[in-house]
This record gives structure tokens, sequence and C-alpha cells, in this order.
């Protein structure tokens, strides 16, 4: 980057959130759009600091938080999203350790894989007000939320449970396919004591290891390839966890035909997974545990046969957890997580293996379950449809298929005839309360639009109180507060569900109230949600609107929120699926117009609700039909 930054026309459309045929037109149709500065003719560069005077004098460039002002300019500027953080983020650990002064000034000066001179302003005002590590997180945030070209990480979620089914606490932590980290993260919150890393995208590298850094958490992030250079030979660390490249056809099978890591027998060409699987058994201690995000074919592909029966014999393979689709990417397919364990060299094997179908979406149960399972080897775990201790005499049949499903006993009764009933009574009864539900609504008067304020007019205002998103570790990290209060995350607001989680980030507690509305900050469409029952704290990724009852009524916001003009308008960067509710308008009426608005609204939701419920009980009576019919347990 320049003294004076200079961008292209691409870049200006990521920047004013259009494609590249509105930049075309402005030029085109636009006397006083700036002239290149440089570049060629077939691909002209213009000066960065002109081009947003520009868009921000004809309405094109709203005002920005300086977080996603700062982000918009490192991704107009920087050769790619990875690079313009890295380059961020070395210089807000230099700021942490220097505290400022000289020695900051001339860390700046020297500038890292970028001169950030000309956005020093924004990256100061950024950490002023967030901190370094806050700053760091915000911009994250940005650059790992959805969209076209991102990197897919292992959701907050996920990496959490991987790293509660690895036991990390108050260990040392390795992942040899770090990617941005989201597994280390994961470690971090969970207690681990140090966390190193392996990845082969040098820029991705360096972002963990400098998310590791702004927290003094030991460890280091090496670039390069794990199975073909690996840069911790030799050592064996408390866990492992790893979310590996799948079905990749090159790994060095060739040269790696010999690896003293193979410690069940040589890994077949077409199974690289296993090689991932048998690299991270050769880095674990005796009695340490590995969980490994895998496709579901590695489960039972012919190929890894001998592999799979061997790592069952000397006990290795203790679990597999089919996950629900959608878990991580890629979201069609339903992934597994393989839980091994380095057995102890004086310890029996293990008679039996936990299999754990939660592909239906129950995946709080699956901790629990496992830690049930470690705690007594001789637990009988036996529940239909779910969970299964499986013994391991009866997987070392032909195929060695582990898959879950496959060795689950069936659930019984579900099919019953008393049950069809009850589930067609239900279906009927919440169909035909559904007329009621439907609010009545007549045109209004033609062109009859009103005048809208913002969410964050609103705030200025006092009208609405604004709290959250909880700040701190990405994914709403931080350490529960052991009350076992529930806490509503983003999750339970897009699927109209119950608190969910426990706990909640120590310090930074917020209490629901009835009438709160909340809105997901990542979502696939702009949700919100009113409070109707107190007892609940706010969850991560969620912003809590608390509306003055005498001005706004919380069930007109919430109705407003959710238009398709508010989610474009309070979507922060073109194609993600992040929101800035500030940004977000509300019609102007008056508080007694608002309440029969929000009547209407309230019925709608509770309509939506309906909708959803007679979706369930429809697939719930299809199945169960269908169910009975096949096995004869119901007759046509």
């Amino acid at each position: 980057m320049q003294e004076t930054p200079t961008i292209t026309a691409a870049e200006i459309a990521r920047l004013a959130g259009v494609g590249r045929a509105a930049v075309s037109n402005w030029r085109k149709r636009h006397g006083d759009f700036p002239a290149p500065v440089g570049g060629s003719a077939t691909s002209p560069e213009f000066d960065l600091a002109q081009v947003e005077r520009w868009l921000r004098a004809q309405g094109k460039l709203p005002d920005l938080a300086t977080a996603d002002r700062l982000w918009r300019h490192l991704v107009a500027t920087s050769t790619s999203p990875a690079v313009g953080l890295a380059a961020v983020g070395a210089l807000l650990l230099a700021r942490q350790r220097l505290s400022g002064g000289p020695a900051y000034t001339e860390c700046v000066k020297r500038g890292p894989r970028l001169n950030l001179t000309p956005l020093l302003p924004d990256v100061d005002e950024l950490a002023d007000e967030l901190g370094p590590q806050g700053a760091f997180d915000a911009l994250w945030q940005r650059f790992s939320a959805p969209g076209p070209g991102r990197v897919s990480a292992t959701p907050d979620d996920l990496a959490d449970l991987m790293a509660g089914l690895a036991d990390v606490g108050g260990g040392a932590v390795l992942d040899p396919a770090a990617g941005t980290g989201a597994t280390l993260r994961a470690a971090v919150r969970a207690g681990c004591t140090a966390a190193y890393g392996q990845e082969l995208d040098s820029d991705l590298a360096r972002l963990a290891e400098l998310w590791l850094a702004l927290r003094d958490v030991p460890g280091e992030v090496n670039a390069g390839d794990s199975l073909r250079a690996d840069a911790y030979p030799g050592r064996t660390f408390d866990a492992v966890v790893c979310h590996p490249p799948f079905g990749a056809s090159n790994w060095g099978d060739d040269e790696l035909a010999h690896d003293p890591r193979w410690i069940v027998g040589t890994t077949p060409r077409t199974e690289p997974e296993l090689a991932w699987v048998q690299h991270a058994l050769a880095h674990l201690r005796p009695g340490g545990h590995a969980v490994l995000l895998m496709p579901p074919t590695v489960a039972g592909r012919r190929a890894g046969r001998r592999i799979r029966a061997e790592l069952l014999r000397r006990g290795a393979l203790r679990a597999v957890v089919a996950l629900p689709p959608g878990a991580a990417a890629p979201h069609g397919v339903p992934l597994h997580l393989w839980v091994l364990r380095r057995p102890p060299a004086d310890a029996p094997p293990p008679a039996r293996t936990l299999l754990v179908d939660a592909a239906a979406g129950d995946l709080a149960r699956v901790l629990d379950t496992w830690r049930a399972f470690v705690a007594d080897a001789d637990v009988d775990v036996d529940e239909p449809g779910y969970a299964r201790a499986v013994p391991v005499i009866e997987l070392l049949d032909e195929d060695v298929d582990l898959t879950p499903a496959r060795r689950q006993p069936a659930v019984v009764g579900e099919a019953t005839g008393e049950h069809l009933v009850r589930t067609r009574e239900r279906l009927a009864a919440v169909v035909a309360d559904l007329p009621a539900l439907m609010p009545q609504a007549t045109p209004a008067p033609d062109g009859v639009d009103g005048e809208f304020l913002t969410v964050g007019e609103l705030v200025r205002s006092g009208a609405l109180h604004l709290l959250g998103p909880i700040r701190g570790v990405p994914g709403g990290g931080g350490e529960p507060t052991g009350d076992g209060r529930p806490v509503l995350t983003a999750p339970d607001v897009v699927t109209r569900s119950e608190p969910s989680a426990r706990g909640g980030p120590l310090g930074q507690e917020i209490p629901l109230a009835v009438g709160d509305v909340v809105v997901p900050v990542i979502a696939r469409q702009l949700t919100a949600r009113v409070v109707t029952a107190e007892g609940a704290l706010l969850g991560p990724g969620l912003y809590l609107l608390r509306p003055n009852p005498a001005v706004l009524d919380p069930w007109f916001l919430a109705g407003q929120l959710r238009t398709s003009t508010n989610e474009r308008q309070a979507s922060s960067l073109s194609g993600t699926l992040r929101f800035d509710v500030r940004r977000a308008q509300v019609r102007r009426v008056s508080r007694e117009e608002q309440g029969a608005y929000g009547e209407a609204f309230r019925r709608l939701d509770a309509f939506e609700s309906s909708i959803r419920q007679v979706a369930k009980l429809g697939d719930d009576l299809v199945r169960a039909a269908a169910e009975g019919l096949a096995t004869g347990r119901l007759r046509p």
C-alpha cells in the first residue's frame, strides 16, 4: 500500500457494496467521478481518499463504525483480506507489547508486509475503543463472516464440542491443520495451557498465531504441510484437535510410505484422512485424546478396512459421532467426529467403542454421553436411534463399517397406531387454529410511506437502548459463570427455540427482560425476536434492543426490522450474512398506532410458529406412517 492508497474499479465496487457494472456506470454518467491516478487503460487505479469523498458526497458510502471502515479499507487495498488483517494484527500486537511510544512508532515505520501508515488513525481509534485484543477480534469477525470466496472455518459451537471431547483443559494442544485457528481458539476457551498448530497457508498460520499472541497464550503456529514437513517431529501433546482437508489426491503417500507416524500400518493412497488420523495419534502422549472432523465415507470405505480394524484392536478409536448436515463445510454433507486415544503401553484394549448418531441435530447430549462412556467402561450405553457402546468384536466384521446409523438398534414403537392417531390429532388442531392467527390487514392509501429513522438515531434519541453483542473471544467465549442460568444464543433465535446454553461470559452477564428485542449478528436473513419471559442471559452474537415502552412498542420494532429493505440496509459487507442493526430503519408512527401494528406483528409471529409446528408434525406423520406400513405394524 502506498502513502496515498489506490484501488481498482473492482475494489471500489467492494468498498461501496455494489457490482462492477455500477462503478462503470458511475464513471460514464458522473463527470466529477475521480480520474485514474495510475494503472493502465484496461485496469485503472484511483486515489482511495478521492473515491471515498465522492462516494460519501453521492450518498453511496454511509457513515460506518470504525471497525467496518477499517475493514473495508483493508479489503479494498490489500492483496487479500488475510494479508491485511495480519498486517493490522502485527501492529496491534506491537501496540500491546510496546504500549505505544517511540518503539511502537518505529514498528509502524518498519511495518509488516504492508505500509499501514494511511490507516493508522483508524487502527489507533479502534484499539483505543476496544483494546488491541478487541480490535483484532472485531476485524476477525468480519474476516470470518460467511461469504463468497471466504475461508470456511470450523464453526465455534462444533470447535467447542471437539475441544470438550478431547478434554483439552489444563494441557498443551496441537492442531496440525489449523486453518484460521478455530479449534485452537476453542481449546483456549476450554482452558488449555498452550496451543500449537501448523497450517499450509502461511497467511492463515500468521493470523492464528497473532490471535494466540494477543492473548499471551504460550505456543506457536508454523506454516507448512504437516504430512510432508511435520513441524513437530517426535513431539507429543496432551490433546490434538483437527479439521483436516478432505479428499486430497496428492498428499505425499509415495514419499511417506515408511513414515514412523504410521503406527497402525501404512496408510493407503486413497485414504488421506486416515493419514491425518495416524499423524494425530503419533503426536499424542499416552492416554491423550484426539478429535478429528472427518467425511462420513471414511467410516466405511473398503480401502481403509485394515487401518480401521487395527485402530479398533489397539483401542485407539474410542468413538465415532455422526453430525447433522450443515454442522460444518461442506454444509450438505453430514460429517463425523472421530475420537481417538493413544493407548498406554500396559493398558488392555477396551472392549467397546461408542457410536453416536446425532444426525438429527441433538448435539447438546453428545458431550455428556461421551463423558459417561469414558467414566465407566462397563456403563451400558444403548439408546435406540441415538447412541450405543458397540463391542469391538462386533465391529471387526468383513466391512469394519463404523457408520453410527448402521450400528444402531431400530427405534421401537414409534409407528404404532396410537402414535399415528395422536400425531394426526395434534396436526389437525394446529391447522384449525391457523385462520384465527393470521391478522387482518387492508391496503393503505397509495403513496403512504412515511418517515423512517435508523436504529442508531432511535438510540441517540433515547427511544431505544442498544446492548451487545458481547465482546471477547470470537463466538462468545469467556469463562462460564457456573450458576447454570440459561443463555439465549443466536441459533435459538433463528430456530425459535428455548435458551439452549448454560452459564455466560464472566463479567459480561446481561439478563434479558420481557419486551427486549434480540437480533443475531450473523444469520441467513435479518431475524428479530421479542423476549416474552425473564430468566435468561444474552448470549454471544446477539444484539439486544431494549425499547423505552413509553415511546416504542417492542413487537412493532421487531416487525419493522424484518424487512427485505433492512436486510440490504443493515448488511455490513456485500455478500455476507452479517448485520449492523444500527443501520436498520424503523417507520415513525405514533405510539398509539404502534400498538395496532405491534399486535399484527405479534399475531404474525404466532402464525409463523404454528406454520413451523405444522411442518414438523406433518413430517413426523409421514415418517411414522411410512415406517409402520413398511414394517407391517400398520395396515392400509
